[in-house]
Formats: C-alpha cells, sequence, structure tokens
C-alpha cells in the first residue's frame, strides 16, 4: 500500500485540546444565556432529505449545498442524455445533502413533532452546518453554528430579548478585558425593504432587492446600484434610494425620516411599527443597549425572512457579521403547517473564535482542563500519590500523576506544556511526614502544606 501525505478538506479545520478549551468557553458561555432565556435543546441529523433544503435559502444558497450520492449504483436510474444538464441529473443520483443551516431543519423538525411541543416552542440547537462555498478568513465549508429559535408567537417580546441576549453573551465572553470588543448589533424589517421597493415603484422585485443591497458593506454604494440595474431595477427608482444611503442618526431620527420617506406604503408603515415596538419593549425592560443600530441597508441574504432581522458586526476587528437572525412567517407552510410565526438567531463559533483570539481575550488557564498535576520522585512516592490523587478527583479537582517517576525535568516540562497552573511535589520527606510540596506554576511560589489544606486552597 502507497504512503500518502495525509490532508483534510479546504475549509475544514482540526481542533487541538487548546482550541477546543477556547470553543467551549464560547460555546459553554452561549449556551448559559440561552438556557437563562427558557430555551431548551434539540439535535437533528448531519443529512436531510434534499426535498427539505432546497428552495429555502434563495438561487445563491442552493447553489451552496452539498449534496450526497446516493449509495451503492448511484448511476443506475440516469440515461447517457442526463449527464448533458446537472439540473435532470442531479435528482437521480442525490436525494440527500448536508444541512446547510440549523433553521430549516428546525421548521422541519417542528412541523413532524407538532402534536407533541408546547407553543411557543423555544429551542436552542448546538452542530455543525456545511457549505460549498470558497473559503477565506472567516469563512469555512464546515463550522459551528449556536441556534435560538422562538416559533409559535409573533410577539415583539422574542426580538426585544433577542437584543438582550446579543448584548449578554458578548458581555460574558469579555471577562478577562471588559468593553474591549467594539460591536455593533444592527437591526431592520424585511418589511421596510418591502415598503423601500413599493417608494421605488418595483414592487414584486424584493428578493432581488435584498440580495443586492445586502452586499452594500462587502461592493459599496456604486457596485450595489450596478447590480440592481442589471437586476432591471429602472435607474429613476434607484434613485430614489439615494437619502437612504447616507442615512445617519439617532435610531429614533432615522425611524422619523423612514416615516415619511415610507408614508406612502402600507407594509413599510407595518414594518416600522414592529421595529418601534422592540425599541418600546427594551425602554419598558430599562435595558440599555448603546450597541443597538437601526440599518436600513441591512437585508439579510436568506429568503426565508419576512419581519425583523439582525446582525453583530466587530467595529474593531477585520471579521464578517459574527452573529444573525431574524423572523420568518412561513418556513413551516411549505411542510404543511401554515400560519406559524417564528424568530431566531445564530451565533457564528468560529468567527467569534477568531475575534477573541486576535483580542486575546480569552481567560487565563483557558486552555489547561487540568488544575493540579502531582509530580512523584521514586516508586514509593508514586504509590504514595495515588492516595492523593483520588483524594483531590473525590473533590471534584481536576487532577492528574505523571504516569511514572521519571526525571523531575521532564515532569515539570508535562505542567509547563499543558499549562496546569499547580503542581504537587512527592518525595520520601512529603511521604514520611504528609506535608506536600505545593508549587505555583504562575509565579514559581510553593508552600508545603498538608492535604487538606490544599484542598481548601481550591
Amino acid at each position: 500500500m502507497s504512503k500518502q501525505k495525509p490532508s483534510i478538506p479546504k475549509g475544514t479545520r482540526d481542533f487541538g485540546p487548546a482550541e477546543m478549551a477556547k470553543r467551549h468557553f464560547i460555546l459553554d458561555t452561549i449556551k448559559k444565556v440561552y438556557q437563562k432565556y427558557g430555551y431548551a435543546p434539540i439535535e437533528t441529523p448531519a443529512m436531510e432529505n434534499l426535498s427539505v433544503l432546497q428552495g429555502k435559502y434563495g438561487d445563491e444558497g442552493d447553489q451552496l449545498l452539498f449534496k450526497i450520492l446516493n449509495s451503492g449504483d448511484f448511476l443506475s436510474k440516469t440515461q447517457e442524455s442526463d449527464l448533458k444538464d446537472s439540473k435532470t441529473l442531479q435528482p437521480k443520483i442525490s436525494e440527500k445533502g448536508l444541512r446547510y443551516d440549523l433553521t430549516v431543519p428546525f421548521a422541519r423538525y417542528v412541523v413532524m413533532n407538532q402534536h407533541n411541543l408546547s407553543f411557543p416552542f423555544k429551542r436552542y440547537q448546538i452542530q455543525p452546518v456545511w457549505r460549498a462555498d470558497r473559503p477565506q478568513k472567516g469563512r469555512y465549508r464546515e463550522f459551528y453554528q449556536c441556534d435560538a429559535d422562538a416559533i409559535g408567537t409573533d410577539s415583539m417580546l422574542c426580538e426585544a430579548e433577542i437584543v438582550l441576549m446579543i448584548q449578554e453573551v458578548f458581555k460574558l465572553l469579555q471577562t478577562k478585558k471588559p468593553d474591549s470588543l467594539d460591536y455593533a448589533i444592527k437591526i431592520n424589517n424585511r418589511k421596510i425593504l418591502s415598503g423601500i421597493v413599493e417608494v421605488m415603484g418595483a414592487a414584486g422585485k424584493e428578493t432581488d432587492f435584498a440580495v443586492a443591497i445586502d452586499k452594500l458593506d462587502k461592493i459599496g454604494e456604486e457596485k450595489v446600484k450596478e447590480e440592481l440595474t442589471e437586476r432591471g431595477f429602472e435607474q429613476s427608482a434607484i434613485d430614489t434610494l439615494s437619502p437612504l444611503f447616507s442615512l445617519s442618526g439617532s435610531n429614533k431620527d432615522q425611524l422619523a425620516f423612514l416615516k415619511d420617506f415610507l408614508s406612502n406604503s402600507e407594509v413599510g408603515q407595518k414594518g416600522l411599527a414592529e421595529l418601534n415596538e422592540v425599541f418600546d419593549i427594551l425602554d419598558s425592560f430599562g435595558a440599555n443597549v448603546p450597541e443597538l443600530e437601526l440599518d436600513v441597508t441591512l437585508a439579510r441574504g436568506l429568503s426565508y425572512y419576512t419581519g425583523a432581522i439582525f446582525e453583530v458586526k466587530p467595529q474593531n476587528v477585520k471579521m464578517g457579521s459574527i452573529c444573525g437572525g431574524g423572523r420568518y412567517d412561513g418556513l413551516t407552510d411549505t411542510f404543511g403547517l401554515p400560519d406559524v410565526s417564528g424568530v431566531g438567531i445564530s451565533f457564528g463559533v468560529d468567527r467569534i473564535y477568531d475575534v477573541l483570539d486576535e483580542l486575546e481575550l480569552y481567560p487565563e488557564n483557558s486552555e489547561s482542563s487540568t488544575q493540579v498535576l502531582i509530580v512523584s520522585f521514586d516508586d514509593e512516592s508514586w504509590k504514595y500519590s495515588l492516595k492523593v490523587l483520588q483524594r483531590l478527583r473525590n473533590a471534584n479537582i481536576k487532577a492528574e500523576l505523571y504516569p511514572e517517576p521519571v526525571k523531575l525535568k521532564k515532569q515539570m516540562k508535562y505542567a509547563n506544556d499543558k499549562q496546569i497552573p499547580y503542581v504537587i511535589l512527592v518525595g520520601s520527606e512529603e511521604v514520611k511526614t504528609g506535608q506536600l510540596t505545593f508549587k505555583n506554576m504562575q509565579d514559581g511560589t510553593q508552600d508545603n502544606l498538608n492535604l487538606d489544606s490544599i484542598l481548601k486552597h481550591f
């Protein structure tokens, strides 16, 4: 058998113990906040039927689905003529795909389990998703999403609580250096975008408008205007947008401008009313959310959003959105359950990982899972150390004994490499007296303490 150099697919990553400790710090933080707000966990399969996935993410999203070849002779149902047309070929050779996000599988889950759920149903889900995207900084083909959705209610309380959850998560992730992550929570409403399209005189072209305007941050105003032209918008309609591209001021000022700008659009006014209600609920909470910004050009590319939309971007790190979401009214319709409204958000843990890494925000010793290492000098002290180890673990202290009494230098190097904060040294004198050498690996200080005193330290 010929040897080959091991590799992993582009856009995927391995995570060693140090990386996993940091990832768990992020995931555990998000999980605690979700649970605090009443969300319960579920999981769904990595694979979904393509009939579930296709047609839910717009044309661009559909192209990024990873499709799985049918098992066995996957070409058995095809003819030579099928090979000339991928649209004819695909349904015959592939019936399943890797999930693109967690929202569509969640909608499918709700419909299949509707009789066993209490509505409104609030769930969180933390699992990997896959997209056949071009890999680049902050963009991967396999990445984790951390979703929370509330379905079965159209109350704007859900939107207000989403804003508060976002704020709380990012506050908890900055315990080492408070306020060092400068970020903005952008909010808009798809009904406002529909209203803008009405004012432009281009009703019915909401999806084309949303896909183009969603690229504003990436390609700039002029390129967005060019794309709108390519998508069939009249120049006079595009000129109507000019005041929106330069819209600024407080959220209140922007809402006042939009009230006038959208005065002839019923759907636009409804979107404004929903946004105003979110702001009012936050005021009633007594919440101070300076990070919350109304952004009338925020569109979110996914086609299933129908109401409020959210996006979080770091301001002091070059990175795309690290959290996003919105309200959807028709997602369960295609699965046979009409008139059910839902709203949710998703934290992009892989991008958050990179942001915290760049800003050095991980807490001290986040890379170490072991709190104390026992170092022994000879066979007798090694055997004695087993009892010490058991006492430590019985006290729920994460402890290790170096597996053999080798040279002290080697054992101490192991503690340093794993960033273990404390070491207990056990030699013949310690065995005789029961006074153990307890060393702080961070400042180098050490004391002779009995085991009870060491346990009290933890």
